[in-house]
Formats: C-alpha cells, structure tokens, sequence
C-alpha cells in the first residue's frame, strides 16, 4: 500500500524498516527472556547474529533458486556493453527478493553450528526462539503488505493496491494473506511465551513451533497471488518445503519426549 515513505526528505522503504522493527523486538524479547532464565543474555545475543547472518544468505540464495527464470538474463550478456554491470543487474534481478523458508533453514543451520562451538544449551535457547522468531516474522509479513509483495489471489474481500513496487499485484482487489500471515505468526507469538516454562513441553518448544507455522503456511499458500514462488506438481516451492519440515518436526517431538516421572 505504501512501500515507501519519506522520512527528513529520505525514502525508507516500509518493509525494510519492519523487519527492523521485528528484528529489534525479536531480539529484545529473546534477550530478557534468557536473562530472566539466568543465562548470560551475550550469548542470546550473539547466536541471533550468527542465525540473522544464515538467515539472510538463505533467504536470498532460496529466492534465486526459487526464480529460475533469471537463466535467460545470460543470454544478452555477450552483446552487453557493460558487462560487469550487465552482471550485477543479473544478479540483483536473481537474487534480490528473500523467501522466508530459505531464511529460517539458513537462520537454524548457522545458529546451530554457533551453538555448538559455544556449547550452549541449544533446545533450551530454541524454546525462546520459537516465540521470537514469529514475533519478528509477523512484523515481517505487515512489511510485506505495505510493500505490495507476496500478494493474496483476486477476492471480492481485500485491498487494491495501487503503488506496489511489483505492478502485477496493483490495481486488482486481492486477498490480504499478508496480513493473515501476520496474524498468525503473532497467534504462535503469544501461544509459545505462554508455553514457556512448560517442562514437558521443555526443548520441544522449537519443533512444535516449525511443525504448526508449516501447516498454516501450506493452507495460507493456496491464498497467495504471486507466481514468483516456483511450482512443482501443482505445489509452491514453500508448500514443499513445509511438507518436508512438517515431517521433520514431527520426528523431533517423538525423539525428544520427556520421560515420565522425570
């Protein structure tokens, strides 16, 4: 709807500054919630850095896997003038976008190695990080319906965007999966801090977390507009791959049961 805004005579763009947003609130959640645990909040705060790092790689390189299309660029490279900026406009055009699955596998493989060469407790701090992480991703979502990306399916109910940076998504009412998304994410927000401290439910907290947001991504995909999400088999490439984390959720939860009586 307003992708971007002008602050003291700068354009910022929206979805830019509430993935700061979120990430800031994410990052401060998760640092009062480990040193109310009795951790050292540093260590919180550094394994958010190394998975935001994952995170950001990720989500990038899935995007360029994800738009396939960008092979054809290649093909005016050898008449390009410019071929070095030729190049970056390819790349740019490739992978410039970010796709949320491809960020949170990036996010969980560098946080992981992190946690490991610390030796921190990491099902203890994941147990926080399943409230964080849709905190920050709902503030993500509001960026995203701001920008004009991730647009719903054409509905008699929704929003007419008419100053998307994407210009197939304006001027057509649509569905505001963005903003259902984001609901949902802040849904799993509150679900999961009141389920801290649950010792049965004690390092299990992150499994359950990619196991429920899996398959509310695959419903809520059916309502998405865009084509720039690849498709194999009539499924999305998000779709896929919240099939596959629903499985590999629901073998975490089964390995990672609490004895009873313990």
């Amino acid at each position: 709807m307003f992708p971007i805004i002008t602050v003291l005579g700068k354009p910022l763009g929206c979805y830019a500054l509430l993935a700061a947003a979120g990430t800031l609130a994410a990052g401060f959640y998760a640092c009062k919630r480990a040193a109310r645990n009795g951790w050292d909040d540093n260590d919180m705060l550094r394994l958010l850095c190394a998975a935001a790092l994952g995170a950001f790689l990720g989500g990038h390189l899935l995007y360029g896997v994800v738009n396939a299309s960008f092979l054809g660029l290649f093909r005016g490279l050898p008449q390009a003038e410019d071929k070095l900026r030729f190049t970056g406009d390819i790349l740019l055009h490739t992978f410039g976008g970010q796709v949320f699955f491809g960020g949170l596998l990036g996010g969980i493989a560098t946080g992981t190695l992190y946690a490991r060469k610390r030796r921190l407790p990491l099902g203890l701090y994941c147990d926080i990080l399943a409230a964080a992480v849709p905190l920050f991703h709902g503030f993500g979502r509001i960026g995203c319906f701001l920008g004009g990306c991730c647009y719903g399916v054409e509905s008699p109910v929704g929003f007419v965007f008419t100053h998307a940076l994407l210009e197939e998504a304006n001027h057509i009412r649509r569905f505001p999966v963005q903003l259902a998304e984001a609901a949902f994410c802040f849904c799993l927000f509150a679900l999961f801090h009141a389920l801290r401290g649950q010792r049965a439910l004690q390092k299990r907290l992150f499994p359950l977390y990619l196991l429920l947001y899996s398959i509310g991504r695959l419903f809520l995909e059916f309502l998405r507009g865009d084509a720039a999400r690849g498709l194999v088999l009539g499924l999305s490439t998000s779709q896929i791959i919240a099939l596959l984390l629903c499985a590999t959720a629901a073998v975490l939860l089964i390995r990672n049961q609490t004895p009873k009586g313990t």
